[in-house]
């Protein structure tokens, strides 16, 4: 037997995935957003230069794509995330109408150690908004987001938690204070091996240790959010009250940085307890430059989200019974007693389908197991063609439910089922 690759896995049961699936997109209309596809297959270049040389995503856990022929220089790879190649996009396409609000459902990878709900092939609805500067924005969407947590897929142990980074003046600032901070005596030398590497590389990661000493250290540190500018500090206190009148609870986390250069302003995740050390199952921020770093001939404002499928649906679980999952239509399955009625038997199941009708056929096997096999796959009718209804032009249709059983002629089959 050949297993499948390490961190990936086979979702025999999708009903749950399409569920959140059609959901969303159907949520996702009601704000005017559109479905978009974007390659698997992207060059490294666009993520050096959109999430940092420094980022663990860069740095660790891109899938590269060996090629033959093809220098280094075009180096490919698996997509680690959705947010760059929307703005590839947006670039390569000259999207002129804005606010563009798309929205993409696809697999990502990253090379990670697999754990619960963390997979190297992993699955994400990624949201992003082009070109709108609105604090208003970022409220919408969030609200968008709680609303579809809470009220569509019936999610209530979670929490929203909120930071604000300022403008890149702002962080240029908070990044002298920051340096600061660390170079006290007492700090840099009783913090972690990666912390200190973060430090030289991209200092405000630090925030996103694990160790439990270097965040007793933290705590002290200074908060991004108190140094800002005039105009975003209003915008910091709009932020929090809109989402206070339109009832979407928020804390405070000082820390809360997302780990990716490419953000600014709001931060934001949205973190269960149900999920363990690794509780974020959808996060995202503002990015106000990064439409121009990566070609476009000037700065268009953006914000945008994403959910974890595999996350979400360890969430999902529990709920299930509580949803609002669709039901399959009812099975028609058609049980020719011998070889002589298959010919009958396709004729039969193509009328019934072009009808609308779900149906099968089973081919093989004792008239007994086949009974058996159609009450086992769930069949609501059982549709019986023998040589004495082959002969009369008639089949017995059994209700697996009720146990009952009529002849019925095969031209009214059509009409008998449908009422």
């Amino acid at each position: 037997m050949i297993p499948r690759v390490k961190g990936t896995q086979d979702f025999i049961d999708c009903t749950l995935f399409n569920f959140v699936i059609d959901s969303v997109k159907k949520h996702l209309s009601l704000y005017h957003f559109t479905e978009i596809q974007t390659p698997i297959l992207e060059p490294v270049d666009l993520f050096v230069r959109s999430l940092g040389t420094h980022t663990d995503v860069v740095s660790k856990e891109m899938f590269l794509i060996e090629q033959r022929q093809e220098s280094s220089e075009n180096r490919i790879c698996l997509r680690p995330e959705g947010t760059a190649p929307t703005v590839r996009a947006f670039n390569e396409h000259h999207i002129q109408t804005t606010p563009w609000k798309v929205f993409a459902c696809g697999p990502m990878f990253r090379y990670e150690r697999p754990q619960k709900g963390r997979f190297r092939q992993f699955h994400q609805v990624t949201m992003e908004i082009i070109g709108s500067g609105s604090i208003s924005e970022d409220v919408q969407l969030i609200t968008m987001l709680d609303r579809y947590f809470h009220e569509t897929l019936k999610i209530s142990n979670y929490a929203l938690v909120l930071n604000f980074l300022g403008c890149s003046q702002d962080r240029e600032k908070y990044l002298v204070t920051l340096r600061k901070f660390l170079d006290k005596p007492g700090v840099t030398e009783n913090i972690c091996d990666q912390c200190r590497e973060r430090k030289q590389h991209n200092i405000m990661r630090i925030f996103d240790c694990k160790t439990p000493e270097c965040q007793e250290i933290y705590r002290t540190a200074p908060h991004i959010a108190d140094h800002l500018c005039s105009e975003c500090a209003q915008e910091w206190k709009d932020l929090q009250n809109q989402l206070a009148l339109l009832s979407v609870s928020h804390v405070y986390r000082p820390t809360l940085v997302r780990g990716l250069d490419y953000y600014n302003k709001t931060v934001f995740e949205f973190v269960s307890k149900d999920l363990g050390a690794q509780n974020t199952f959808c996060g995202g921020g503002r990015y106000n430059q990064l439409v121009k770093d990566l070609g476009g001939s000037q700065d268009k404002a953006a914000v945008g989200a994403a959910f974890g499928m595999e996350r979400l649906l360890l969430l999902l679980e529990p709920l299930r019974d509580k949803l609002t999952i669709p039901h399959l239509p009812a099975l028609h399955m058609i049980i020719p007693m011998s070889a002589q009625q298959h010919t009958l038997a396709l004729l039969l199941a193509d009328e019934l389908r072009a009808h609308g009708l779900a149906t099968d056929i089973i081919f093989e096997g004792s008239m007994k197991s086949m009974m058996r096999k159609a009450g086992s796959v769930g069949a609501a009718y059982a549709i019986i063609i023998g040589e004495t209804e082959q002969a009369n032009r008639t089949v017995m249709l059994k209700n697996m439910m009720a146990g009952t059983e009529q002849a019925v002629a095969q031209v009214d089959l059509v009409k008998v089922l449908k009422k």
